[in-house]
């Protein structure tokens, strides 16, 4: 039996889940804890988990692209996004307008689009995107606003579940595991 991660998904959601072409996600919270290490020369350090980097590299695999979105400087996410073949935007002040950009460039409606974030700076977009998603520990008001909320919390996995979810409902597994 193989891992079904829609199977417990809302039917809304696995329908939603099934036209997503493009992910973008927030970095710091999600793609994060959302803790900033920085050292006494302000160089900024990051903690990613390698599974949210495996979802995603899957994703490319079945052309689902990823694009990190944040508001914040962003040379460690651009590093981390490059390793995984991902676009990484920074210092993002309309992520939903950006979003917006990003899916009218590749011809995409925003209901082909998934966006999971965790905090206010979210939320437009978030209400924007065909599915929108939140690690379990976003913000209480960003979590009411999720059509779709991971098990993990933000740079612990969270991503890779959303991934998972989206490589099942378009039934990409059994291909990957082969």
């Amino acid at each position: 039996m193989t891992y079904d991660p829609s199977a417990t998904a809302p039917a809304d959601v696995r329908e939603r889940a099934m036209r997503i072409r493009l992910l973008c996600l927030d970095v710091d919270g999600t793609l994060t804890d959302g803790r900033l290490y920085l050292d006494d020369a302000g160089r900024e350090a990051k903690a990613f988990h390698v599974r949210d980097g495996q979802g995603i590299a899957l994703l490319r695999r079945v052309g689902i692209p990823a694009v990190f979105v944040t508001a914040r400087p962003g040379a460690v996410a651009a590093r981390r996004a490059a390793e995984l073949g991902a676009e990484s935007h920074a210092e993002v002040a309309d992520k939903q307008a950006f979003v917006e950009g990003l899916a009218a460039q590749r011809g995409l409606a925003m209901d082909a689009v998934a966006f999971m974030g965790d905090d206010l700076a979210d939320l437009h977009v978030m209400r924007a995107v065909g599915l929108s998603a939140a690690p379990a520990d976003a913000h209480p008001w960003i979590l009411q606003h999720a059509r779709w909320r991971s098990s993990r919390d933000g740079g612990q996995g969270a991503v890779r579940e959303l991934c998972d979810l989206l490589l099942s409902a378009q039934g990409h597994v059994e291909g990957l595991l082969a």
